[in-house]
C-alpha cells in the first residue's frame, strides 16, 4: 500500500531538484511497501547485520524452518542451541532474545509508535541489543514508512549524494 505522502512527496522534490526529479520520473512506478510485522522485521534486521544478503537468507531460511512462525513467544520458547543451529552467532542469538523480551513484556509496544515520535522509536529501539541508529532509521522507513528519516550514517546514501551532486567527490 502506497504511503499517503507518497505523491505529493514525490512531486514537491521534483519541483525542487533536478537531480530527484529525474529519480522521480525514473522510478515512477514504485513506492514504498511496508516490510511486515515489526518484530519479525527487526529480527530479520539482526539476522543480516553484517553478513552478506546471500548468506543472510540462508540463515533466515533455516530461521523460518525452525521456527515457522517469528513472534517473540515463539523465539523466547526456542532453545538457543536451536537458534545457533539456524546458523546465528551466540552474539545474534542474545539479541533476539533481548529483541523478543522487550515485545513480550511490552517494554516495546508498536502500538504506541503512531503517537511517539522518530526520536523516541529510535530511542526505544536502540534500547534492544543488537540495534543500533542506523537500524532503527531503516526500520522507520521500510517498515513504518515514516516520511521524513535520513539516515546520514547510510554508506548508500552518502556515495549517492557524492555521485549525484558531488561529482563523485
Amino acid at each position: 500500500m502506497t504511503p499517503d505522502y507518497w505523491q505529493r512527496a514525490s512531486f514537491e522534490l521534483a519541483q525542487a531538484d533536478p537531480v530527484m526529479a529525474g529519480f522521480v520520473q525514473r522510478y515512477s512506478s514504485t513506492s514504498l511497501v511496508s516490510r511486515g510485522d515489526p518484530f519479525s522485521t527487526l529480527a530479520r534486521s539482526i539476522v543480516g547485520e553484517l553478513i552478506s544478503v546471500i548468506a543472510a537468507g540462508s540463515v533466515w531460511a533455516r530461521l523460518l524452518n525452525a521456527v515457522p512462525l517469528i513472534t517473540p513467544a515463539a523465539i523466547l520458547s526456542t532453545a538457543p542451541e536451536d537458534l545457533r543451529g539456524c546458523g546465528l552467532s551466540l552474539r545474534k542469538t542474545e539479541y533476539l532474545g533481548d529483541l523478543a523480551r522487550h515485545f513480550s513484556t511490552g517494554e516495546i509496544d508498536s502500538a504506541r509508535w503512531i503517537c511517539m515520535t522518530d526520536a523516541e522509536i529510535i530511542a526505544e529501539l536502540t534500547g534492544v541489543r543488537g540495534i543500533g541508529v542506523w537500524t532503527a532509521e531503516m526500520f522507520l522507513i521500510f517498515n513504518q514508512m515514516r516520511p521524513d528519516v535520513f539516515p546520514l550514517d547510510d554508506v548508500g546514501l552518502q556515495k549517492a549524494v557524492a555521485v549525484h551532486y558531488c561529482s563523485g567527490a
